[in-house]
């Protein structure tokens, strides 16, 4: 446990109070077994929101809390604001291997691996909890906990209710989303800095999506590593954020080492930081960050959660994402207010902002919650994936499995346009299509059987395909859709059916 006389409890504002007042009635109206998701964006204060829930339901309630989270640095600052508030607590990190003194807490903050890994050993290893508060929701780590306290409720908190696996939507675990403020209306009471946005024109051509849904890292390191995306970069910061702190987000080592050589050979203050330092030296580097006088960090993932620097003020997005979770926790990054600093400077080198609308445009995060899929497609299934020429990454349990060339050399909208051209109906791409997977799985397998187990794990490979006919004709309603994946599967169990069928016999 932290000493609470080192730390002095944050004051709730308004908007927190009534927050806090609008949850606890509802788990009070709700009863047991009832599981809660809240929002909030970025820097508005959900670590100060969910630990006084915690110490009004230990007071009403007289259960225990168990809170979640999966970065170290989460925890201590959770564990901080409780112990402020006189929360007795207690953080099970990876030393802790038995509770022996668990009686003398009322509220613990753990590792989701970690317990994870204590859970299965001893399923009661935290006894008699009565709230379960996961912090950052949206992260389908934490799923795997639940099943140890089914009785429970669990209270989700995060800034962009999504799950990080489509899925598994976050409606399958919470009964109802609760929307807190938005960021317009955080900016406009004072609570957060608003964003000056900067957009340069890049070109993404090579980026491939993996089977994450993202861009992958590797087709990133190859368009940001580059002579010219890095001249594009130095040429955004001299032109827009010259003399101000400045936090630098790319998708890749290489290209954070890359972007740290360039502007060092400049004479600018900077560092680069990943995953692979040690704590030490991560350490070492923020504090030189925070101290050091239009310092610029060039990082990769590690600061988009857990990083609290309000002296950043700019942000440069030196990547591509298709993560609407991830875009708002970069950004937020330089959001923390300050008595001398109520803006910070967005620069976009993805075109993100054009993916995903300015970051202070308002979200029905309801319909998000509601209808995850639709609210996705809305956002990324336009012209974003065809004005890029965005390229299908094959899943590496596929690569050995069928001919990735082959497959890769047809393409669906050249097909199309091809079709148009020659005075055929633009369908015909969609049989060339059934054609072309149906040649590459006969020559992978021997047998029909073994036809329709590829088939079935191309099954992500036919969507995107038609996602691009689909594209390609503007035309893409959710019915239409689906009957364009039925008639293409069937159309192709049937010549698998045919053709292998007619290779049996020939063998015989």
């Amino acid at each position: 446990m932290i000493d609470t006389e080192l730390f002095v409890a944050k004051k709730l504002y308004p908007f927190q109070e009534k927050a806090v007042n609008t949850i606890v009635d509802d788990l009070k109206e709700n009863g047991a077994n009832y599981n809660l998701l809240y929002q909030l964006p970025t820097g508005g204060g959900k670590t100060v929101i969910f630990s006084e829930i915690t110490r009004r339901y230990i007071e009403h309630w007289g259960k225990k809390v168990l809170i979640l989270t999966h970065r170290i640095e989460l925890s201590v600052q959770t564990s901080k604001q409780l112990s402020a508030i006189r929360v007795n607590n207690k953080i099970i990190n990876s030393e802790v291997k038995e509770l022996p003194d668990q009686d003398e807490y009322m509220c613990f903050i753990a590792m989701v691996e970690t317990l994870n890994n204590r859970l299965n050993e001893n399923d009661n290893f935290i006894e008699d909890i009565g709230l379960v508060i996961v912090d950052e929701a949206h992260n389908n780590s934490f799923r795997k906990i639940f099943q140890f306290y089914e009785g429970a409720n669990i209270l989700g908190v995060t800034a962009t209710p999504l799950s990080s696996n489509k899925a598994l939507p976050l409606n399958d675990n919470y009964d109802k989303l609760l929307v807190g403020e938005s960021i317009l209306s955080l900016i406009q009471g004072g609570y957060l800095a608003d964003a000056d946005t900067y957009t340069y024109d890049v070109n993404l051509h090579g980026l491939k999506i993996g089977s994450n849904g993202d861009f992958t890292v590797s087709s990133s390191e190859l368009v940001y590593g580059n002579y010219f995306m890095q001249e594009k970069l130095l040429f955004a910061y001299e032109e827009v954020a010259v003399g101000t702190k400045t936090l630098i987000f790319n998708s890749g080592i290489e290209t954070s080492v890359r972007v740290y050589e360039t502007f060092k050979k400049r004479g600018y203050p900077i560092r680069h930081l990943d995953s692979t330092f040690s704590d030490k030296d991560r350490k070492d580097i923020l504090e030189w960050f925070k101290y050091t006088k239009d310092a610029i960090l060039s990082s990769v993932g590690i600061l988009t959660t857990g990083f609290d620097e309000p002296t950043v003020e700019t942000i440069i997005l030196n990547r591509a994402t298709r993560s609407l979770t991830l875009y708002h926790q970069m950004i937020g990054r330089g959001s923390r207010k300050l008595p001398n600093k109520d803006r910070f400077k967005l620069i976009d080198l993805g075109n993100n902002v054009r993916r995903f609308g300015l970051w202070q445009d308002y979200i029905n995060w309801q319909d998000a919650f509601k209808f995850p899929d639709r609210f996705l497609e809305s956002r990324l299934s336009e012209e974003d994936d065809i004005q890029f020429e965005v390229e299908y990454e094959f899943p590496p349990h596929l690569r050995n499995k069928i001919d990735e060339e082959f497959l890769n050399a047809f393409s669906m909208k050249d097909t199309y346009y091809e079709c148009i051209d020659n005075g055929q109906k633009g369908k015909d791409a969609v049989e060339l299509s059934v054609r072309n997977h149906a040649d590459a799985i006969i020559k992978a397998v021997t047998n029909f059987y073994d036809g329709l187990e590829l088939q079935e794990f191309l099954q992500e490979h036919v969507e995107h395909r038609l996602k691009q006919y689909t594209k390609c004709i503007s035309k893409s309603t959710a019915n239409y859709f689906k009957y364009l994946m039925e008639t293409y599967n069937r159309q192709l169990r049937q010549i698998l059916r045919n053709e292998l069928d007619d290779e049996e016999e020939d063998d015989e």
